[in-house]
């Protein structure tokens, strides 16, 4: 009996997502109007808040907001990166950026943090709008990001657009891609294809509300104001597990119109925000127990099934979990016993043992065709493991956020926020976006569009353009390198003695340290992090990633501190 049960449910569920599969399938040809570049070009700009909430985020801020300010083409924008005034390394790392770069502002929370991510960002909104109080400005949209975004060049622009017809814009958010040996992360990447390939546009299609991803999400100004309006002034709810999906329900539920921008690529990159997602079981059972809790348990807690018709189908499949998730891995092992004949079937149960194979074999194919047209058909291979893998760790997370949940209510307080551990890609590659050096020169004010192009004119046949301009006493090294730093996202400086292990040096052979101009000087949770003059090539990276077998971390120095770190720990040759 409970064989059948289980199996009942499997079918359930697979029903209910081919349902949605299909709604996908027989509109995914439909046509969307995308603007053309010269339509985004002519559009006037709006001005925009980027929100970024940050708790001991020191390791990874100064390299976003390099990047980030470096790549994205809009010029009407400002950066508020929102501290608490116990956390003295990531005010440090934002105030450095903030005195290289005039549109990021240090936004101080009023108290000692951590508090939840809703919570930061409505200290970050309020320190905003004293900004446009001092300054006499109004921003128009409001964006949110995190610490360990790649956001993509046209993301503003694209937001800006949208925003005349919608109150609240998402921009497609996946994950890095991974080794197929992360299965971890791998799942991350699977299921964000899947979801956001096929879910996200059918859930709009049929007229459900949009859950936020939380980051590369813009809203109208005009929007928040009527949400501040409802909730004393704080817009994003400081007691939510999932701020950003409490705040696109309510949205919808005041009428306000939504809109998922589907997936496209563009120079063979998807137009999406980029980010590592958690790499290890640890990590990823935190943030996916709160995912749980927030979305499923406070979901129902809060709004119950109190919502118009077409909503509670949503409501039912976001929350089904609760029961799914805990089931799953035992509906394997019964299915797969099932299927190779080791326990008795009777005869009348045949055909729903039949049709929930049929229902999972579609599921399975659609999710590989997801991640296959997002990353590739070799990673999409590994598909069916982490499947299997993620109803493991979805299991798992359910039961934490169950006990989190109970265990907070039990005590009579909200449950407590979980941080997720946010790493930095050590190299963007340009099929990344990363701009032209002029381009980041020009944009730092370090050389004007004229010199640039005489500088372009006279450069000789195969030298590189940063020297040759620090040739001409255009730019200093000290400008050159500061250029590099911010186009590529690598902090640049010398690390600190008391980091260097002297051991770790000897990583690589001298040959190979002197040949790439890198030099390794410690590990650091699973990463080997070495100091390098150069900007990492791919085939610096291919060589490095042999010969080290861990993930590369880079920091830039100039070519004098990179010599007297050799000339201290590397042997001749």
């Amino acid at each position: 009996m409970l064989f059948v049960c289980l199996l009942a449910w499997i079918l359930l569920s697979g029903l209910d997502d081919l349902f949605v599969g299909l709604i996908f399938l027989l509109n995914r040809r439909q046509p969307f109007r995308w603007p053309a570049a010269a339509e985004l070009d002519a559009r006037p700009e709006r001005r925009i808040a980027i929100l970024v909430p940050l708790w001991r985020e020191h390791g990874v801020i100064r390299q976003m907001l390099d990047r980030n300010l470096s790549i994205i083409q809009y010029q009407d924008y400002d950066i508020f990166a929102g501290v608490y005034p116990n956390d003295e390394p990531t005010i440090n790392a934002v105030r450095d950026a903030a005195n290289r770069h005039p549109r990021v502002h240090l936004a101080m929370g009023a108290h000692d943090g951590p508090t939840s991510k809703g919570g930061c960002l409505n200290w970050t909104y309020r320190r905003m709008t004293e900004y446009e109080a001092a300054h006499g400005v109004r921003f128009e949209i409001v964006v949110t990001h995190d610490a360990e975004d790649l956001v993509h060049r046209d993301s503003l622009r694209l937001i800006n657009w949208f925003s005349r017809d919608y109150e609240m814009v998402q921009v497609p958010v996946l994950p890095i891609s991974t080794g197929l040996g992360e299965i971890t992360h791998g799942l991350y990447c699977d299921e964000f294809a899947e979801f956001q390939s096929k879910d996200i546009p059918a859930r709009q299609h049929l007229g459900g509300f949009l859950p936020g991803n939380g980051v590369g999400t813009g809203y109208l100004r005009v929007a928040l104001d009527r949400l501040a309006a409802q909730r004393h002034g704080r817009i994003f709810d400081p007691a939510s597990l999932t701020e950003d999906y409490e705040t696109g329900y309510r949205l919808h539920a005041l009428g306000c119109r939504q809109i998922f921008l589907p997936i496209r690529f563009d120079a063979g990159a998807p137009v999406a925000t980029r980010e590592y997602f958690p790499r290890n079981f640890r990590s990823a059972l935190r943030q996916r127990s709160r995912w749980v809790a927030g979305i499923s348990l406070q979901g129902w807690e809060r709004h119950g099934w109190r919502a118009p018709r077409r909503q509670l189908y949503w409501f039912w499949r976001d929350r089904k979990g609760l029961i799914g998730n805990l089931i799953a891995p035992i509906a394997n092992l019964y299915w797969f016993a099932g299927a190779l004949d080791l326990i008795a079937v009777a005869p009348w149960a045949k055909p729903l043992h039949a049709a929930a194979a049929a229902t999972c074999l579609l599921q399975v194919c659609l999710r590989t065709w997801c991640s296959m047209r997002l990353y590739s058909w070799q990673f999409a291979t590994g598909v069916p493991v982490r499947m299997v893998w993620g109803n493991v760790v979805n299991c798992l997370a359910t039961v934490e956020a169950l006990r989190h949940f109970f265990v907070a209510r039990y005590h009579r307080r909200a449950p407590a926020w979980r941080k997720t551990e946010h790493a930095f890609p050590a190299f963007c590659a340009p099929a990344e976006g990363r701009p032209q050096l002029g381009e980041v020169l020009v944009r730092m004010r370090l050389l004007s569009l004229d010199q640039l192009e005489q500088a372009l004119k006279s450069c000789p046949v195969g030298a590189r353009l940063g020297e040759h301009l620090v040739q001409l006493q255009r730019i200093s090294e000290d400008d050159l390198y500061q250029a590099l730093s911010s186009q590529s996202g690598i902090p640049l400086g010398m690390p600190r003695p008391r980091e260097v292990v002297r051991r770790v040096t000897r990583t690589l052979s001298a040959a190979a340290a002197r040949r790439w101009k890198v030099l390794p000087y410690r590990v650091r949770i699973g990463q080997i992090h070495v100091v390098t003059a150069e900007l990492p090539s791919p085939e610096m990276l291919r060589e490095l990633s042999l010969l080290l077998a861990m993930e590369v971390r880079f920091r830039l120095v100039r070519p004098h501190e990179f010599e007297a770190m050799a000339l201290e720990y590397l042997p001749s040759v």
